[in-house]
């Protein structure tokens, strides 16, 4: 088991983390406030999927063949900056929305595959979250406090945790101002060239790092 103390320091590491804007956060908001919050929450469904799969490969050591295999990091870099750039025009075409006669409820009834798969491939196509997994949890594992597998578990199902209270936060207070901006065709035209700005700037940032 961890100590109450490692604990602590790790969960402050992840809040601080999980706070810092980032394609993830981005995606969220901008699907909760487009869709409506049940879509955010599919799109935090595929980040948790996504998550889960990194500290799973983390475990296993692919990061550290990523570290050792430039070409294969290359590959997979460029690969996740190409598709969120695709998503950022993607929401910087997408038209100005406005309530259906179904309200939000009309708004949400969209299939949710869609945004689950965006959240999934969001993540996913991101190698530095998997290398950020493989250089943050082993900083928190102490052979000596027992099966070092049992210790990488608990700090996984933490790390999803959290993440999965802070997509919930920002799913549902996206959705919250979602109707009033419905009626502000000017604050609908901000918000998408803003998320669709920092989509693009994610992809540039990842491409170019």
């Amino acid at each position: 088991m961890i100590s109450a103390h490692l604990l602590v320091v790790y969960i402050a590491a992840l809040f601080m983390v999980y706070a810092v804007p980032g394609p993830d956060m981005a995606l969220v908001l901008q699907t909760s406030i487009g869709r409506g919050v049940r879509s955010g929450f599919a799109a935090a469904g595929g980040l948790g999927v996504a998550r889960a799969t990194h500290v799973t490969l983390s475990a296993c050591g692919v990061a550290a063949l990523l570290r050792s295999a430039p070409w294969l990091y290359d590959v997979v870099r460029y690969g996740g900056a190409v598709y969120l750039a695709w998503v950022g025009i993607q929401i910087f075409r997408s038209p100005v929305f406005a309530l259906p006669e179904g309200g939000v409820a009309g708004v949400e009834s969209r299939p949710l595959h869609a945004a689950f798969v965006k959240g999934l491939l969001t993540n996913l196509l991101n190698p530095k979250a998997l290398l950020f997994c493989s250089v943050l949890l082993p900083q928190f594992v102490r052979p000596e406090a027992g099966p070092v597998a049992l210790q990488m578990v608990e700090l996984g199902l933490v790390l999803l945790a959290i993440g999965a209270c802070f997509d919930a936060i920002y799913a549902i207070g996206a959705a919250r101002i979602a109707g009033w901006m419905r009626a502000h065709p000017f604050a609908q035209t901000l918000q998408r060239w803003t998320f669709s700005a920092a989509l693009i700037g994610f992809a540039l940032r990842l491409s170019l790092d």
